[in-house]
């Protein structure tokens, strides 16, 4: 079966729905508050003990975070002694972070086939906007002790089945047109519909950026190339998987579910994780309920 030593975040897309704040950020590195959610991917990657990251990039990105993993450009020890340093640079945890650069976006498992060729063995997939958050921390308490298990609750499981398996959480009926809904029977996935419309979907479970896929994904790959494919290779992927020896659900229940994908989720995130974050929740409450009360 073999450890889970590799992750691949994806990072290469352009961002379009976050225009013109994208073109001088990549949305990856929008902050959560404080903290920039590819910090939280990275040490939810370390947490579930992964021993490398492979970040998947466009040129234009890999130029603009070449610096982003090699530590802070200020003096770390003399600015903010309050924060540990784990908060100011993603070089101090301690798992090696390969860039790869995709030349155009064609999808999800296009971008993971930029990486494959130097994963070894079964590996997790993080989308590199979507974050699952069940605790709340602000910037002093930073690094993978805690961050989210999320993508440690996939490794327990396909340890204990030897099946790949996908993370999924619950949202309203009103917004799962926006993903890929899954149908579930006793923790098993029995089918995924991409994006159908409210009337048709067959549950309010959707993907939620969280995979973990076989050793042997690559050739499957094969059988789904882009050109033929396009963007629906990763749910072809999926399929295939179900098909041939099963594909698990694990559920995110208690998690919140964070995308930085468009500005109206984005700008939610973060007064949901503000109103969570015990450190700023109650000044923050208190503006909410004074500006409210003034509509």
């Amino acid at each position: 079966m073999g450890d889970v030593k590799d992750a691949i975040i994806l990072a290469g897309g352009l961002g379009t729905r976050m225009l013109p704040a994208s073109l001088f950020a990549p949305k990856e590195t929008m902050p959560l508050i404080d903290t920039p959610i590819l910090n939280h991917l990275v040490w939810e990657a370390a947490k579930a003990g992964v021993k490398r990251v492979h970040l998947v990039l466009s040129k234009r990105k890999r130029e603009f975070l070449d610096g982003f993993f090699k530590g802070t450009p200020i003096h770390g020890d003399e600015i903010r002694a309050d924060l540990p340093r784990d908060s100011l640079s993603l070089g101090t945890v301690g798992i090696e972070v390969i860039p790869h650069v995709q030349n155009e976006a064609g999808g999800v498992a296009d971008a993971i086939s930029v990486a494959i060729d130097q994963v070894d063995g079964p590996f997790l997939v993080l989308l590199g906007d979507m974050l699952m958050m069940r605790d709340h921390f602000g910037p002093d308490r930073s690094g993978p002790e805690y961050a989210s298990e999320a993508s440690k609750m996939l490794v327990s499981v396909f340890e204990e089945s030897g099946l790949p398996c996908v993370g999924v959480c619950s949202v309203d009926e009103s917004e799962v047109s926006n993903y890929g809904v899954v149908e579930i029977s006793e923790g098993s996935v029995i089918s995924i519909e991409e994006k159908p419309s409210q009337s048709e979907a067959m549950s309010n479970y959707v993907l939620c950026g969280r995979y973990l896929f076989p050793e042997n994904t690559s050739s499957i790959l094969e059988d789904f190339p882009l050109i033929e494919f396009g963007e629906m290779q990763s749910i072809f992927l999926l399929n295939h998987l179900i098909n041939n020896g099963g594909l698990n659900a694990v559920k995110f229940d208690e998690m919140e579910m964070y995308d930085s994908g468009d500005p109206v989720s984005w700008l939610k995130s973060q007064i949901d994780h503000g109103l969570r974050r015990e450190d700023i929740s109650g000044e923050l409450l208190e503006w909410l309920s004074s500006r409210i009360s003034r509509i």
